[in-house]
């Protein structure tokens, strides 16, 4: 049998371009943070992760552009030979201080910082214990180790207990979840994973990829529930609030010192180009220096919770700036997707096998650039086609 027979009968994807209804790989002209330009046309971007706004600040882009008159545009390198600059390491020191951590380091994206994490912790005989709801990067990380893997309910501390209580007491365990979920903007319960972790002698990884920058004070959600200390490892990216490329994990010295050595996703990956480090250190001065951004995004956040349910729509348990709504079909969802989209405003729909059957939405995020005329015109919209589409 060919290997390739399985590629022209997929056709889902071209049947739904032909009909016009298909909302994925959208070729945008332009991108002016809270407006993305396409066919000409200004749409209002409700979809990206761009939390604080800064891919547009002119400090960011100006350290952007210094990096590369200085550097040039690559290392042309992995980290663990040619490819580590002073500047990756500076980023490093200065990213372990914001978390508060003893160590930092730098992957050249957030999914190679999963799977290289993961798959250096948990070796032969050990175990990774994951939310069900988890990132398809710490899904695929845990499929890269040589450990074995447990999956409990989405925050179901009682099923997560009944799990990692039937893991051997004498293997390695290792917890993963996110720390901000990044579909239904709800938050993984540390005050109550934690003792449970203790209990058991599992080691907590948080992925706070959409956590930082957006919960406590942009320092992530071990902060935001004051439980930095009992968090053993920081894990996050730069492609959302440090309007960049890349990733990072943050522990104990001797921990990172070990992925450093172990991680096939960091030693045969070329590094974090020049232009993606300066970009993040910009970044992240500006998120530690300026917390009004973090400040001003949370209550746009406000708004639009209150605002989708004085309209009528359901977003669920969301307490973030990710505010879904939930639609539960898939027709349904793609119809109001390109509703929305043709009135001027665009959101990322979501579809199962992507979420559970059931809870497929339109996936909404806002930035502390957004302006209060946008937002407003955003809720005009959402009522207008919600009632057309006979959502509410």
């Amino acid at each position: 049998m060919d290997i390739f027979a399985k590629c022209p009968v997929f056709t889902d994807a071209k049947e739904a371009i032909a009909a016009g209804f298909y909302p994925y790989f959208i070729p945008m002209e332009g991108n002016e943070g809270t407006e993305a330009i396409f066919q000409g046309r200004r749409l209002i971007m409700c979809g990206s992760n761009n939390y604080l706004g800064l891919t547009m600040d002119p400090r960011v882009r100006e350290a952007a552009e210094a990096a590369i008159r200085k550097y040039g545009t690559s290392c042309t390198g992995s980290r663990f030979l040619n490819g580590t600059l002073e500047m990756h390491e500076q980023l490093e020191r200065e990213i372990a201080v914001f978390v508060g951590k003893e160590a930092a380091l730098v992957f050249s994206t957030g999914m190679q910082t999963n799977l290289g994490t993961i798959s250096a912790v948990v070796g032969r005989g050990d175990f990774v214990i994951l939310d069900k709801e988890d990132h398809a990067s710490i899904v695929d990380g845990a499929r890269l180790c040589w450990g074995e893997t447990r999956r409990f309910k989405h925050n179901d501390m009682q099923d997560f207990e009944r799990v990692l209580a039937a893991v051997p007491e004498d293997k390695g365990k290792l917890v993963v979840v996110d720390g901000l979920y990044s579909m239904e903007g709800d938050l993984a319960p540390l005050p109550e994973i934690v003792p449970i972790c203790k209990k058991y002698g599992a080691r907590l990884m948080v992925d706070d990829a959409h956590g930082i920058g957006v919960l406590g004070k942009g320092r992530g959600t071990a902060a935001h529930f004051g439980m930095t200390k009992d968090v053993d490892l920081i894990m996050s990216t730069f492609s959302k609030s440090f309007a960049s490329l890349g990733g990072f994990i943050a522990g104990d010295e001797p921990v990172i010192h070990y992925i450093k050595h172990h991680a096939r996703a960091l030693m045969f990956s070329a590094s974090i180009p020049p232009a993606n480090a300066a970009a993040a250190l910009a970044a992240l001065h500006i998120m530690r220096d300026e917390p009004e951004h973090t400040a001003r995004l949370n209550a746009i956040a406000d708004k639009m919770r209150a605002g989708y349910r004085s309209l009528g729509f359901n977003i669920g348990n969301s307490t973030t700036p990710i505010i879904p709504i939930l639609i539960g079909d898939d027709l349904q969802t793609i119809f109001t997707w390109k509703a929305l989209f043709e009135e001027g405003v665009f959101v990322n729909p979501v579809l199962s096998p992507g979420v559970s059957p059931g809870r497929q939405m339109l996936r909404t995020s806002y930035m502390a650039s957004h302006t209060d005329a946008q937002m407003d015109r955003v809720l005009e919209v959402f009522g207008k086609v919600g009632k057309n589409m006979g959502l509410i």
